[in-house]
């Protein structure tokens, strides 16, 4: 799919949107009011009402944006996103939805009568709507085809090949490449997760970021191979990899922003859950909770993604990405429940549980970041469970030590419509994961609080940097095609963090 800008709607267009707010439609004529009545279109957001004009053939689609005084980004983009979808079968669209918003906003702004009732939109400027719009269209509208032979890959595919932008703008063009860059990052992300994990292999992955870090002068990668791990006592790593043929690997993105030789940015290092296929080693999951596992290196494949978008904003900061990558699997050698590993920071852990494997990696890689000289660390982590048993699949927990982080990731989170919801790391908790023949153990003695227990796990690794940890559960896979996302990966993470570096002062 391509996206173009145009300052009016393109005679090759077959389609084209009329976005209305809740305020329009009450004050539309009468047949627009009878219509829209007849099929049950009240411009509720998510709501597409297309009407073919039977002279000249062109579909106008009706677009729900709701209240005005209630816009945000996320409004935008599942407005766009309905759009796309009741266009799905057109080659050729316009969307005038980017230049209708920034009008209506930019009236409302402008009132005095109405800007006290914009608590959302009075906030958004062109950027995040023309973004919002992209990401809309784009995100909805994907799908993983690649492994669907020549015969089934175009069943069920958007034939949607051109989708005009009709705006006016300084920079437009600009604003335009931004905005397809970052989700593109969400693109790939959700291509390396789809991936069937016999193919998605620790060094695939780690190929993969060697070729992102060649696109830009401002991104560098670094592998170390399993000789290089060993030498650097990534214990955690090593431990989960002793079932697996495939050799572990560490990979270290970074990114610099171009700047004077004298300034000093703030330094986040990211840090992303990489196991590529998750049997659970010894203590097997069941064939129905395997069935997904090429997801568990979702969080891995987020702050790839994130470091890919990272010269396309030209984020400000520097940023350290530390990947640690493996599978987990059933091995004649792999890891036996009471084994214990010293880990890269010197203390040991008894492993009881082989399927609470996700941490012990994380651990290694954390005292990496933890070891440099930064102002914050963020992981993110298909870590557990719990973190969906007790958010659902539509929130990301969030846990941190930090408050200045956490709440840049809040901030963040409202902006781009990837929830996340801060739970608590109980330090009455902690005592749960004292063992009796090591220093800890990577799994508490109860049946709950599952997300807490491995969040304070993780905190033990960190030695007292400001530090974020976001478990994404399943939020990172849907098994339905609904909003901005379609079966499979969702690319959750990518921009939540892309957002927060990106306005790291």
């Amino acid at each position: 799919m391509t996206l173009t800008t145009a300052a009016s709607v393109p005679k090759t267009a077959t389609a084209v949107d009329r976005p209305l707010f809740a305020e329009d439609l009450d004050a539309a004529d009468s047949g627009l009011k009878k219509a829209a009545r007849q099929h049950g279109f009240t411009a509720k957001v998510g709501q597409a009402l297309p009407v073919v004009d039977p002279d000249s053939g062109t579909t106008e689609v009706l677009v729900g944006m709701g209240k005005l005084a209630d816009l945000n980004q996320e409004r935008i983009r599942k407005a766009a996103a309905a759009y796309s979808r009741a266009v799905f079968n057109h080659q050729a669209v316009a969307c005038t939805m980017n230049s209708v918003v920034a009008l209506a906003v930019s009236a409302a702004q402008s009132s005095t009568d109405t800007a006290s009732d914009l608590d959302t939109a009075s906030d958004l400027d062109e950027d995040q709507i023309l973004a919002a719009v992209v990401e809309g269209i784009r995100l909805s509208t994907y799908r993983f085809r690649d492994l669907k032979s020549d015969y089934t890959r175009a069943k069920g595919a958007p034939k949607i090949e051109k989708v005009t932008i009709v705006a006016k703008g300084r920079g437009l063009r600009n604003r335009l490449a931004v905005a397809n860059q970052v989700v593109d990052a969400v693109l790939m992300a959700r291509d390396m997760v789809n991936e069937p994990g016999g193919l998605m292999t620790p060094q695939r992955f780690a190929d993969k970021a060697r070729e992102v870090a060649r696109q830009d002068d401002r991104l560098r990668c670094t592998v170390w191979n399993e000789a290089r791990i060993k030498k650097e006592r990534l214990g955690g790593l090593l431990a989960v990899n002793q079932g697996s043929e495939h050799p572990p690997q560490l990979v270290t993105v970074t990114y610099r922003p171009t700047r004077s030789a004298k300034s000093k940015a703030p330094h986040v290092a990211l840090v992303g859950k990489g196991v590529t296929f998750d049997s659970g080693g010894l203590s097997l999951k069941t064939s129905q909770g395997m069935m997904t596992m090429k997801i568990d290196m979702a969080g891995a494949a987020a702050v790839l993604a994130t470091m890919s978008a990272l010269p396309a904003v030209n984020a400000p900061i520097d940023v350290t990405a530390y990947i640690p990558l493996t599978d987990n699997m059933t091995g004649p050698n792999a890891q036996r429940p009471g084994d214990v590993f010293t880990a890269r920071n010197g203390k040991s852990v008894e492993v009881l549980n082989t399927d609470a494997e996700g941490r012990l990696i994380l651990a290694d890689a954390l005292s990496l970041a933890s070891e440099s000289s930064v102002d914050a660390i963020i992981d993110i982590a298909t870590l557990t469970g719990s973190a969906t048993a007790a958010l659902g699949t539509g929130y990301a927990a969030l846990m941190a030590t930090d408050d200045a982080v956490a709440v840049r990731l809040q901030e963040a989170s409202t902006r781009t419509g990837e929830n996340i919801w801060r739970l608590p790391l109980p330090i009455e908790y902690r005592p749960e994961l004292d063992s009796a023949v090591a220093d800890l153990r990577n799994i508490g003695t109860k049946p709950y609080g599952g997300a807490l227990i491995a969040g304070l796990f993780l905190k033990e690794f960190v030695d007292g940097k400001p530090w974020a940890h976001i478990d994404v559960g399943l939020s990172v896979y849907s098994d339905t095609t609904k909003g901005l996302v379609s079966k499979g990966a969702t690319g959750f993470g990518v921009r939540l963090l892309v957002d927060t570096l990106r306005n790291w002062t």
